[in-house]
């Protein structure tokens, strides 16, 4: 493990109840997961060391409560860039969370089918593009994996600012054989409306389904109670709740400038916007269901 002299990132705060609980099956679908120092090698260009802590089992140990506080059932771990392409961490914790749970990793450019096999046999059901800081895999990449990994049912999951960036790639995504999931409700970077052209953009694949969208990580945009970020959430799900999904993003790494939310707030956010059953219980249960293969 190489030597690390930037931040450290916080221990995430003890779940509490949320207002209304997740329904039966549902699934949070996206979360991090990481280990005590020297468990798993960190990659030498991460921005931060995990926190100090347990061990994975300890981590899990975590986990399985924040999941059993707010109503989760299902799982959907997506690697960190902490530990660059070594996925260990996250197949092995995917492997021992069990039944229900899938896991997202980092595949570089030009990576072979022999690493998507294993990405299928480890119950990998997509690699991670991050638009926004880089990283390992580039969109002429991942556009160039799409086809192989169409044929092992795996698709792509991207972090990028839907207002730079979404009008620039939307007929990409519109071309592509494979599913494209949005983290973090597109991350907005230059202001908080649905106005902006990349954000109709996102509207607009989700309207067609050619594309999905994670209502996840308000608290990188808004401080609590997240209510700046309705507007959005509510923009997203009115274009098409049969492509939306909910994620944590626990235990929140990176902070940067944000505050260090509390998971049952994020959910009693989700629920503020989403006030129909069968709408919630369609993008809590039933659209990972079908995503990710439960």
């Amino acid at each position: 493990m190489a030597d690390q002299t930037g931040p450290t990132a916080e221990m995430p705060p003890a779940p509490r109840a949320p207002e209304t609980r997740a329904p039966e099956g549902a699934c949070d679908a996206h979360v991090h997961l990481v280990a005590a120092a020297g468990e798993y090698p960190l990659w030498e260009g991460r921005a931060e060391d995990p926190a100090p802590g347990p061990d994975l089992d300890g981590w899990l140990t975590i986990y399985r409560k924040h999941l059993e506080t707010l109503g989760f059932s299902r799982g959907l771990i997506v690697h960190s860039i902490l530990y660059g392409t070594d996925n260990s961490v996250t197949i092995e914790a995917v492997r021992r969370m069990g039944a229900g749970f899938r896991g997202v990793g980092l595949l570089p450019d030009g990576s072979g089918e022999a690493d998507m096999d294993d990405f299928a046999e480890a119950n990998m059901v997509a690699v991670r593009l991050n638009y926004v800081h880089g990283g390992v895999l580039t969109w002429a990449g991942a556009k160039a994996m799409a086809p192989a990994l169409a044929d092992r049912g795996l698709h792509i999951q991207m972090l990028a600012h839907a207002d730079r960036h979404l009008a620039d790639i939307a007929e990409d995504v519109r071309a592509l054989p494979v599913d494209v999931v949005f983290d973090h409700i597109g991350w907005p970077a230059d202001g908080m409306t649905p106005e902006s052209d990349g954000f109709r953009s996102l509207c607009n694949l989700l309207a067609e389904g050619k594309a999905w969208v994670k209502l996840s990580a308000l608290y990188r945009m808004c401080p609590a109670p997240f209510d700046r970020a309705d507007v959005l959430v509510a923009a997203l799900v009115a274009a098409n709740p049969e492509r939306c999904l909910w994620g944590s993003d626990w235990p929140h790494l990176m902070l940067a400038d944000a505050q260090m939310p509390v998971a049952a707030d994020l959910l009693d956010a989700f629920h503020r916007v989403v006030t129909g059953q069968a709408t919630r219980e369609r993008i809590l249960v039933h659209n990972p269901e079908n995503l990710f293969g439960f």
